[in-house]
């Protein structure tokens, strides 16, 4: 197969094979996608994507910016900034990645994953001139480019009043770095695509760091050392501002509530937004959120120089209705299964976080299925702890790590007696709810992990929408 048609892990579902309409074309639209570079194979350039912007006129131009990078909690960042900015009645555009369920989900408009029909459409309006593109470059497109590209003609087509933009991976030679975003949003730096990116949090630093354009104001999560001086140095380099958590603005109070978590942020005016509750647990959401806050006064001029702060009761129901699917999702009770998309060592230690202090389990069993491209052993080590027993399993796209490695990974980590292998999703689960339901004394539960693809097949497998 060449380089120009290697094969892409979000191809046609089996169940999709009697579709027709709406959804048969966007069947039709990936399959042909499926043909372009997977997300998972780079060529770091920026060149591409520059020149299909240059052909459809700059759409990426035609709007403000809220560009997001970081190695987790990007998606449930972004999220949150859209509610934030839809509350104070701005339309909005969000492009994350990847998709839990439908690729439709990584376009959306006002909040909601553009339809069906939109989505195809925009493709086949851009699909000329990506193959245009592609006939004079080295290389063609990528998935990740022309999906990129269609976010960026779809947003300028809405119109929207401001773009939230997360980095697919890395920064500066990232699809998405060809805006120049008035504000930009770090995460915490974390070590995964260490073959790409670098093997330190700082190396990683060079790239993430690259999505600050001269001038901006860069919101920065606390980091490891060595990155947030990769970070400030950039920052002095491009004459941009810093604004940093712990710092600048941060989190003051947080308290477990139902459903979630109830905080007192302070923001970057140095005013407080006292009693916000979030429906998301863990102590990384509420740092998320904190981000979030700052990111969003930042657009709209709020900081130590400027002063004041935003409408509190707006922001409180903009915190009150975010949602983060496969992030720490309940999706079932009596026992209870927990979904949650850890995929590399660091989300795992804020999952594992977050379970401790939000449930009370008395035995949790894993269900567990890795991409083979991510440091399994180190995801495995940090949720040994806390899981009795797990069942290994295999999600459906050709990245997933073979059941059999999976197994010997896990055996190694967990020893034999508490391992259990079922190659398909669906009987993994029900394998992990009877090992739970065998606790005499109630309060077990089931936790399906490790990778974004094995909770959105799970997802579907539970009926969530």
């Amino acid at each position: 197969m060449s380089d120009k048609a290697e094969q892409n892990p979000y191809t046609t579902r089996p169940s999709d094979a009697g579709a027709s309409g709406p959804e048969a074309e966007l069947r039709a639209v990936e399959t042909e996608l499926s043909g372009r570079w997977p997300e998972n194979k780079l060529e770091p350039s920026l060149d591409r994507i520059a020149a299909l912007m240059d052909i459809l006129g700059q759409p990426q131009r035609s709007y403000p910016s809220i560009h997001i990078t970081g190695t987790n909690g990007k998606t449930s960042t972004a999220r949150m900034i859209e509610q934030l900015l839809g509350a104070f009645e701005l339309r909005t555009g969000r492009y994350t990645s990847p998709h839990v369920e439908s690729v439709t989900e990584r376009i959306s408009l006002d909040g909601a994953p553009i339809s069906t029909e939109k989505f195809v459409e925009t493709y086949r309006d851009i699909e000329p001139y990506v193959r245009m593109v592609d006939g004079t470059q080295p290389v063609a497109m990528s998935f990740f480019e022309v999906l990129t590209g269609m976010a960026y003609a779809a947003f300028a087509d809405a119109p929207v009043d401001v773009a939230v933009v997360e980095v697919g991976m890395g920064g500066s030679w990232d699809a998405t770095n060809v805006i120049d975003a008035a504000v930009a949003v770090i995460t915490p730096i974390g070590l995964d695509h260490t073959d790409k990116l670098g093997g330190t949090t700082g190396e990683i630093a060079v790239e993430k760091s690259g999505i600050i354009k001269p001038g901006a104001l860069a919101v920065v999560a606390q980091q490891q050392l060595d990155a947030a001086q990769t970070i400030l140095k950039r920052a002095v380099e491009v004459d941009a501002t810093v604004a940093r958590e712990g710092m600048e603005f941060g989190v003051i109070r947080r308290e477990v509530a139902i459903g979630g978590q109830l905080v007192t942020l302070r923001g970057l005016g140095g005013a407080e937004y006292e009693d916000v509750f979030i429906p998301l647990h863990g102590a990384h959401q509420a740092h998320n959120a904190a981000l979030a806050l700052a990111a969003v006064e930042a657009f709209f001029g709020v900081g130590a120089a400027a002063g004041g702060q935003l409408d509190t009761e707006k922001v409180r129901r903009a915190f009150s209705g975010v949602s983060s699917p496969g992030r720490l999702e309940i999706v079932r009770r009596s026992p209870t299964v927990i979904l949650d998309a850890a995929h590399n060592p660091h989300g795992a230690e804020a999952a594992v976080a977050a379970i401790g202090e939000a449930f009370g389990f008395t035995k949790l069993v894993g269900v567990i299925g890795t991409s083979g491209d991510k440091d399994v052993s180190g995801l495995l080590e940090v949720f040994e702890p806390i899981l009795a027993e797990v069942v290994i399993t295999q999600n459906s796209t050709h990245r997933a790590m073979p059941v059999d490695e999976l197994a010997a990974l896990a055996v190694e980590v967990f020893g034999e007696d508490r391992v259990q292998v079922e190659p398909r999703l669906d009987d993994a689960i029900d394998a992990a709810v009877t090992l739970a339901e065998e606790e005499d004394l109630g309060g077990a539960g089931v936790l399906v992990t490790g990778s974004v693809i094995t909770v959105g097949e799970a997802r579907l497998l539970f009926g969530r929408k």
